[in-house]
């Protein structure tokens, strides 16, 4: 099991620690509603130091991640980030990650912590590009600064101006006494803010004076279960849970991160274009269910008849609505918006309706 760096500071925290992708991780600090909450109205604080980190450079490095990621990287300017995903060869993924730009020829990929061996392993095999690659994941600390204090908070701890940064883009700046900390305008829970990458040294004083300013603010230090809360009401996907190597990224409602441009060659392209053209046979959709429960992962989704329709791939009680709420692979003519499907709860069938994306 691997410590972060910020390990300890969850331990005299008295955050509850649980194994999670080969990590030792805070699931929760104060409880989740109250960590959830403090992100959608204040400010949450998380260590996701446990994702991986990738440079690619050299002269191959936009021609290998042309032809491994679904997005369009040549769209992207110095200083933008690009969320995408790696395919398969088989019409699945790999993974989802976002690419870093910095020039042509220097590229920062951030991948999923229980991926990072597998996603390695993707790369160095297709890299007939002569790409330089480097897995920077175990000297590389992440932490999310995430609701709508974040900017507030964070602007008292750097000089670079906040207001110049846009959504999914970044730079590299001091913060909190650390030289070198890339800032990035990205995040999980909908709510806005920033993620800091910097050095496992630097880590304990950011975070520490992130605590520090942040505090008087509303911000919490929040875990895994609250991330998943949140994740959940704006209808992110969880790779592991919502897509993986037997989901498609059409299916999952992600092909707007499949771009079919002139002169992208990529793995898959043509299975994928097909899909996109002629349509598939299941769908990722929102569930709402109109009765009390919790859609769980793997529950099954039945029509009036009680034939199986889909399954559940994420469930939870939404904080902020105070429902059950989830997403699943239902058969396409069920896909629609406003539709009444059935979870299989214990035995029983609990009513629910499509609902679209985000939940809130």
């Amino acid at each position: 099991m691997k410590n972060t760096a910020l390990t300890n500071q969850h331990i005299k925290l008295n955050a509850k620690m649980v194994p999670f992708a080969g990590y030792n991780m805070p699931l929760e600090y104060s409880g989740v509603i109250k960590e959830h909450m403090a992100v959608r109205d204040a400010a949450g604080i998380f260590d996701v130091s446990h994702m991986g980190e990738f440079w690619v450079k050299g002269e191959g490095a936009l021609e290998l991640l042309q032809y491994i990621t679904t997005n369009d990287v040549s769209k992207l300017i110095e200083g933008q980030a690009q969320y995408s995903c790696l395919p398969n060869g088989k019409g699945g993924i790999i993974d989802d990650l976002i690419i870093y730009k910095y020039s042509d020829k220097k590229y920062f990929v951030v991948v999923n912590a229980s991926n990072i061996e597998k996603d390695w392993n993707w790369f160095n095999q297709h890299n007939k590009f002569g790409a330089e690659l480097e897995d920077a994941s175990d000297k590389t600390s992440l932490i999310a600064l995430q609701g709508p204090k974040a900017k507030q908070i964070l602007q008292q701890l750097t000089k670079f101006d906040l207001n110049t940064l846009s959504n999914f883009s970044f730079a590299t700046a001091p913060v909190a006494g650390a030289n070198e900390v890339i800032i990035s305008a990205t995040g999980y829970t909908g709510a806005g803010g920033y993620e800091l990458y910097c050095f496992n040294e630097d880590a304990g004083q950011i975070w520490e004076g992130l605590i520090k300013v942040g505090t008087p603010l509303g911000l919490l230090p929040a875990g895994l279960a609250a991330r998943d809360t949140l994740r959940l009401e704006m209808g992110y996907c969880l790779y592991g849970n919502d897509i993986d190597d037997t989901t498609s990224p059409i299916e999952a409602g992600l092909g707007w991160i499949v771009k079919f441009t002139d002169g992208k060659n990529f793995v898959d392209r043509d299975l994928l274009e097909n899909q996109k053209k002629n349509g598939v046979s299941r769908k990722l959709v929102g569930l709402e269910l109109l009765e009390r429960g919790i859609p769980r992962h793997e529950y099954e989704i039945v029509d009036e008849s009680g034939s199986k329709i889909g399954f559940v791939t994420s469930g939870t009680m939404s904080p902020i609505l105070q429902k059950g709420i989830g997403m699943a692979y239902i058969d396409q003519k069920f896909s629609k918006v406003g539709t009444r499907v059935f979870v299989k709860v214990r035995n029983k069938n609990l009513e629910a309706v499509v609902t679209p994306f985000p939940f809130i």
